[in-house]
């Protein structure tokens, strides 16, 4: 838990500093809707939806599928385990300077980790 909250407050600090939006869900305690991204992000006009993992972390089918309903609603819906804290990085900054071909290699590359997920839990 610890890793997942020192990458959480890691890239928090970092999108505070590249002057995106950003909000933290919790989706905890029974009055918020499971399988929500952790970190709700606007940046320069596009819409990233970032689930946090530490090294050993494990997301939910949940997480999953909310994950790719933000992909096929054209949002940018990764999943950044610590190895992609720089990946997730590059991609913010290309998003934010508008160099959207290498944004979008970034944004598959991160994509791919979902696809992993997916059909691990067997997801359409």
């Amino acid at each position: 838990m610890a890793q997942e909250k020192n990458l959480e407050n890691r890239i928090k600090q970092f999108l505070k500093d590249e002057g995106c939006y950003f909000i933290k869900y919790w989706g905890g305690g029974g009055f918020t809707k499971a399988g929500v991204p952790d970190l709700l992000i606007c940046c320069n006009g596009h819409f990233i939806a970032a689930e946090l993992k530490a090294d050993n972390g494990k997301p939910s089918e949940l997480q999953i599928v909310a994950l790719t309903k933000i992909q096929k609603a054209g949002g940018i819906g990764v999943l950044v385990f610590p190895e992609d804290e720089i990946t997730f990085r590059q991609l913010i900054m290309e998003l934010r300077y508008s160099n959207m071909r290498q944004a979008y290699i970034l944004q598959k590359k991160l994509e791919e980790k979902v696809e992993v997920w997916k059909e691990k839990y067997q997801i359409i």
